[in-house]
């Protein structure tokens, strides 16, 4: 059985490569058998593997997987044989989701709904925990408060979106490109405002403090943030540090996903004087710590809740085949896609 595997290079380069990969003999007493229908595509984080001491010479790609249960370990609880399955792979799995057959635990994975798709399972259950952890459990979100999610026309923005909708909550979503502005501007329910980074007329802090008048947004949820006056180009869309900490309200949330976020005293000060908190995201602590694993089953279930009756709406690509797997992954790798792969199995 081949799966699909990262072998990290010595210049911080990754290559993608097809092996063969063996099913364990005899699975645990806690562990499901499952055939997988449809695993999503994600970046593989390497500096994560080594942060975490969980360096290997060829890391799984693909961990959010869709799929039918073919046994379960004698004293699995949550599921049967012939269950219909989702959940993600731990970061120290040792199968690719590209497998046609993982072992996994009981605890990694809920019920999938009959109405849901495999593909459309696998592709919303990383996204809707990122935008639940975000909203939720970091940000505290409550009706009648203002979010600003940056690059709203992502994937995971526009889960974030979608689930501050559903809570009452006012939406404004920045756009990176005119295709993202109109598709933005034609969701419904529709975000109360489109701001046009790609456009240099269009001022962040202006155009959120006018929206809220004057007093700032009460949640920040950033795609990445430039941390210095220089604009590399990765960076031409992502705004400055400075202008998030000017445009955060009095008892605001700023939960940003840049790992390396630095600030000056000044910069902690503002946040002091505005009773302001920061948080970074990062979704992968829920199954590196079972210390809340209850928590962490009851939003993967009610995200594919609100799939299944569609709240959640993700973009998605036409799912790819397993022989184009290699391919769609280093466009994943590279961000060269806006919609979430999923490959079929």
């Amino acid at each position: 059985m081949k799966g699909l595997y990262c072998k990290p290079g010595d210049q911080g380069d990754v290559k993608f490569v097809s092996q063969e990969t063996n099913l364990p003999t005899n699975i645990g007493d806690h562990q499901v058998k499952v055939q997988v229908k449809s695993c999503a595509l994600s970046p593989v984080d390497c500096k994560l593997y080594g942060d975490l001491k969980l360096e290997k010479e060829h890391v799984p790609v693909g961990r959010e997987i869709a799929g039918v249960v073919l046994q379960v370990g004698p004293k699995v609880t949550f599921f049967q044989s012939d269950d219909e399955v989702v959940g993600i792979l731990p970061l120290d799995a040792e199968q690719s989701g590209l497998c046609s057959v993982v072992v996994t635990d009981e605890y990694n994975l809920v019920q999938k709904p009959e109405k849901a798709s495999w593909f459309e399972a696998a592709a919303v259950i990383k996204d809707g925990l990122r935008a639940y952890t975000a909203l939720h459990t970091l940000a505290r979100m409550a009706a009648g408060q203002t979010v600003l999610v940056l690059d709203g026309a992502g994937p995971f923005g526009v889960l974030a979106i979608q689930l501050a909708h559903y809570h009452g909550v006012k939406v404004l979503a920045t756009a990176l490109s005119p295709e993202d502005q109109k598709f933005l501007e034609e969701l419904r329910p529709s975000v109360a405002r489109v701001i046009r980074v790609w456009d240099s007329k269009e001022d962040l802090v202006d155009s959120c403090l006018e929206e809220s008048g004057g007093l700032g947004v009460d949640i920040i949820i950033d795609s990445g943030v430039r941390l210095y006056d220089e604009e590399l180009e990765a960076q031409r869309h992502c705004p400055h540090k400075h202008d998030l900490l000017t445009l955060l309200s009095v008892g605001g949330h700023w939960v940003t996903t840049e790992q390396h976020l630095q600030l000056d005293p000044p910069d902690s000060h503002i946040l002091f004087l505005k009773a302001a908190s920061l948080s970074f995201l990062n979704d992968e602590v829920w199954t590196t710590s079972r210390a809340k694993q209850g928590r962490y089953l009851h939003i993967l279930k009610d995200v594919m809740d609100k799939l299944c009756t569609g709240t959640f709406r993700p973009q998605l690509e036409d799912p790819v085949p397993l022989y184009e797997a290699t391919v769609s992954m280093e466009m994943v790798q590279r961000k060269q896609t806006r919609k979430r792969i999923a490959v079929k199995l």
